[in-house]
């Protein structure tokens, strides 16, 4: 079966012209599934002195766009760091859809590549952080936006980076550098799948800064993160931690198609409406908390009465369980994030 992809250009040749994919002779190989673009996207720029200035972005986000975008600085997308570029604009306009991205808003978009979501957002009014650890990505990016004043481009690995140091700085720079202050920020991204979990388990706990975080996933990760059902195989630590710190929610699917270099899975949008400190359920120390319930997953299949014994005693143990309306005999699959929170209550000192 003849490959869906073409290899990239070497950049000594030339380039042939290209034809659009709503071109009657247009044959290409994403000619089954590339949108037809409705128009070239206008993008709004916020100047300094808070005038508006319209600037047409020609480049349209579709396959030959990619590739001439990567051909520019003479890269072909790095396995290791995952990525995978975005074909299809329409995805992008769900996606930023999903977090109801407004004018005025700040958003933090996590690995931008060719800048193909950063223009989606800037042209519905947002002021893009955006943070790129690839440095000729990066470089991109800030060649592509060099005209505007409301995009900042960090070149740094998003895992390792302080955001809130980075946004304590945007905002003593002038909020969203056009003076506008919201007071939360968002995170809308394209994740590379393999760095996903880390990146969820960074942003998540940060409701004091974020609202929302919208992220495109691998599609099977994303389903067991949003609704794995008690005793199911799928359930584990991080479905205990996701519901501890957010309100996760399925939004749609997007096949694998949608993307350049074509991954072997299909991917999917999950927004996370963040929790505020207050709301998150009442322990005594969540550090405490995630360490018991991280012990009890270590020995899945077995009671808990005896993955949890250098706690306390088994008899304790047991004793907590059936004071929280729970079998003596429970296994941590069989555990909700409140009964988890119940039982560090009763067996965890403060």
């Amino acid at each position: 079966m003849p490959s869906l992809l073409h290899p990239l250009l070497p950049l000594s040749s030339t380039p042939k012209p290209l034809l659009s994919a709503n071109s009657p002779a247009y044959d290409g190989p994403f000619a089954s599934h590339i949108p037809k673009p409705k128009s070239l996207y206008t993008v709004t720029a916020i100047s300094k002195t808070k005038s508006e200035t319209r600037i047409n972005n020609k480049a349209e986000d579709d396959y030959h766009a990619t590739l001439k975008a990567l051909n520019s600085k003479g890269r072909f997308p790095r396995k290791s760091l995952g990525q995978h570029y975005m074909l299809n604009s329409e995805v992008n306009d769900q996606l930023v859809a999903a977090a109801d991205v407004q004018e005025g808003d700040l958003v933090v978009e996590i690995g931008p590549g060719t800048g193909s979501l950063t223009n989606v957002l800037v042209n519905s009014g947002a002021t893009v952080l955006a943070i790129e650890k690839d440095p000729y990505m990066a470089a991109l990016v800030t060649e592509r936006f060099s005209s505007l004043d409301c995009i900042k481009v960090l070149q740094e690995d998003f895992t390792k980076c302080h955001i809130r140091s980075h946004l304590s700085t945007v905002s003593q720079s002038g909020g969203n550098f056009s003076g506008v202050k919201p007071k939360y920020a968002k995170v809308v991204s394209n994740l590379p799948f393999n760095i996903s979990t880390e990146v969820i388990k960074k942003l998540l706990p940060m409701g004091d800064i974020f609202s929302e975080v919208v992220l495109l996933l691998q599609e099977e990760a994303a389903a067991r993160m949003v609704d794995s059902s008690l005793g199911s195989s799928d359930y584990r630590p991080i479905n205990i931690f996701i519901n501890f710190y957010s309100d996760p929610e399925y939004k749609f699917k997007v096949p694998r198609t949608n993307f350049f270099p074509q991954p072997k899975v299909d991917a999917a949008v999950v927004s996370f409406r963040l929790k505020q400190p207050v709301d998150y359920p009442p322990v005594s120390s969540a550090k405490s908390f995630f360490s018991m319930v991280n012990c009890a997953f270590n020995g899945k299949r077995k009671m808990l009465r005896k993955t949890l014994q250098h706690i306390c005693s088994s008899l304790e143990i047991e004793e907590a369980l059936v004071s929280a309306g729970l079998p003596s005999t429970s296994r941590p699959e069989e555990l909700a994030l409140n009964d988890f929170v119940r039982l560090h209550n009763s067996i965890v000192k403060p």
